[in-house]
């Protein structure tokens, strides 16, 4: 019995292991300007999503298995949610836990989404998903006001390796 109890200590100590979980990062736009300025060789790989929008969550397993498929090269995926700050505990992180998201998550607190949708893009409505691929040390750069398929994205980041 003791060894039974024991067990289910330990058991329980090991799911509630912090690390477990994806961390999830809230940052303003200008620590986002600058990750996205670097002039490196790696392809970065940027969607904008949130937790209300089905088309964005309908996609982000799609970002996911890039960002496995891609494991070798160059390539970086980064899942900036546009859901508000106060909403991080109750909805975000929750939903990254749940879908096992592995990928970069951030969390962009700014609450005047017209005080950056020109700086990543002057063509950007505003509509998400909004996805930006670039490289800057190839000095390429694409932009995307739509949901991707799987055949789509990989085509479009085929482009940049």
């Amino acid at each position: 019995m003791k060894s039974f109890t024991l067990l289910l200590l330990a058991a329980a100590l090991l799911w509630a292991a912090p690390g477990r979980a994806q961390q999830v990062s809230v940052i303003k736009f200008a620590d986002l300007q600058q990750r996205l300025s670097r002039q490196n060789d790696t392809t970065y790989v940027v969607n904008f999503w949130a937790t209300w929008c089905a088309p964005c969550v309908k996609e982000l397993p799609l970002f996911e298995q890039l960002g496995t498929s891609q494991a070798g090269k160059k390539v970086k995926v980064l899942l900036v949610s546009l859901d508000y700050a106060s909403q991080l505990d109750k909805k975000v992180k929750p939903f990254v836990q749940k879908r096992g998201l592995k990928s970069e998550v951030v969390l962009l607190n700014e609450s005047d989404p017209n005080s950056y949708m020109d700086k990543v893009d002057p063509k950007w409505s505003g509509a998400i998903p909004f996805t930006l691929i670039w490289n800057g040390k190839k000095n390429r750069r694409a932009t995307f006001e739509r949901k991707f398929t799987q055949a789509e994205l990989t085509a479009e980041i085929n482009k940049f390796l």
